[in-house]
C-alpha cells in the first residue's frame, strides 16, 4: 500500500470534492481517495506508486489544481495504513 498525501487549490463546496474523488477514483490502482474541503487536501492510497503526473491530471479534469504530494507511512500497528489489519 502507498499512501500519498495531495494539497488540492481551487475547491470550495462538497461538489468540488465529489468531482476530484470522483475523477481521481478512476486512476488505475487507486483503491481509495479522502479528500478534506477545509484543509484543502486530498489523501490517495494505492496498491503501487502512482505517477504524480497522472494524479495531477485527474485533478485537473475535475477542473482544480494540484499541490505538492508527499508519500504518508502507514499507522503504527497497520500493514496497510487503515487500521483494520489484523
Amino acid at each position: 500500500m502507498v499512501i500519498t498525501a495531495y494539497q488540492v487549490e481551487g475547491m470550495t463546496c462538497g461538489h468540488c470534492v465529489g468531482s476530484v474523488r470522483a475523477e481521481v477514483g478512476k486512476v488505475e490502482g487507486v483503491q481509495v481517495v479522502e479528500v478534506d474541503l477545509a484543509a484543502k487536501e486530498m489523501v490517495v492510497t494505492s496498491s503501487a506508486p502512482i505517477d504524480p503526473a497522472v494524479i495531477e491530471s485527474a485533478v485537473v479534469e475535475a477542473g482544480y489544481e494540484l499541490g505538492g504530494g508527499r508519500e504518508l507511512l502507514p499507522q503504527a500497528g497497520s500493514c496497510c495504513g487503515s487500521g483494520g489489519c489484523h
